[in-house]
């Protein structure tokens, strides 16, 4: 029953992923991301009469904020990077930077790692490498060093993962009394935040009817994960079942190769590969 919520879980965040990355391509990113994070807001409030009472202090308050902060920026760059480039290149980088974070964070702590949770980190900088191979061998210049060396939205995909790594490890200074109200005040703290952008840009937030069904199913799958997550996560040992919700960039990739029709190199689908194995080693290893 564990497996299966988390397992339900990654596959409803890859879908999300790839509807937010194809609304932003149809529609400008804050936008979307505006848009997505409402939906997800309303979806929560509606079944919040249901959930069990909370107690929340200031402190989850805080962490929900800088959740919500990190969150929405992260969720931004990588709905830019999924609509400038190939979903199966984007999701699976943004996925294995993240889960790298958390390592990150304990080492300069001054926590050892293990053995097979460094063995997991040599893994994703191959996988990166990798996956940060053109697909059309022509493209590659190694003796390049500019950004035109790599795919497009790389680097976004990148920076988008050290951002959704901030937002796990906000989230996970919360207190459980707290149930979902720091996931309420993050959502808050996003919309706050791109709505002021937009405002203070001058970009709209109105898109095509298109754009505004990929947006909203992609704000509505999005919140159904993050319920998932949550029931598996208070019944099941976490490293389970944070290890099976990390394989979400595989629906992601699914998703671009049947709809999308995308194509890779041999290269680029070996680094997918790697970066996958790498996410469950490094998660499954730090839980």
């Amino acid at each position: 029953m564990i497996e299966l919520l988390a397992l339900g879980s990654a596959v409803l965040y890859g879908s999300a992923d790839f509807f937010g990355g194809l609304t932003a391509r149809r529609a400008n990113t804050i936008a979307t991301v505006f848009v997505s994070q409402f939906v997800g807001l309303v979806l929560l409030l509606l079944v919040l009469p249901f959930l069990p009472a909370a107690t929340v202090s200031s402190r989850d308050w805080v962490w929900g904020f800088v959740a919500g902060l990190s969150g929405g920026i992260g969720v931004a760059l990588l709905y830019r990077a999924l609509a400038v480039g190939a979903m199966a290149v984007v999701a699976p980088t943004t996925a294995v930077i993240a889960a790298m974070i958390p390592v990150v964070f304990a080492f300069v702590l001054g926590e050892r790692l293990r053995p097979l949770t460094l063995a997991g980190v040599v893994l994703a900088l191959v996988a990166i490498a990798l996956v940060s191979r053109p697909a059309s061998q022509r493209d590659w210049n190694p003796g390049q060093s500019n950004s035109r060396t790599l795919p497009p939205g790389f680097l976004l995909a990148m920076l988008s993962g050290v951002a959704v790594g901030i937002f796990f490890l906000s989230l996970a200074r919360t207190t459980m009394a707290a149930g979902m109200w720091p996931l309420i005040a993050a959502r808050i703290a996003s919309i706050v935040l791109f709505g002021s952008i937009a405002l203070a840009t001058g970009r709209t937030l109105r898109m095509s009817a298109p754009a505004t069904v990929t947006a909203v199913t992609g704000g509505a799958l999005d919140m159904a994960a993050n319920a998932l997550y949550m029931i598996a996560a208070r019944i099941g040992p976490l490293s389970i079942v944070v290890t099976l919700a990390s394989l979400y960039p595989a629906s992601t990739v699914l998703l671009a190769r049947v709809v999308l029709g995308e194509r890779l190199s041999l290269v680029q689908i070996s680094g997918i590969i790697g970066a996958l194995g790498a996410v469950l080693i490094i998660v499954g290893t730090t839980g």
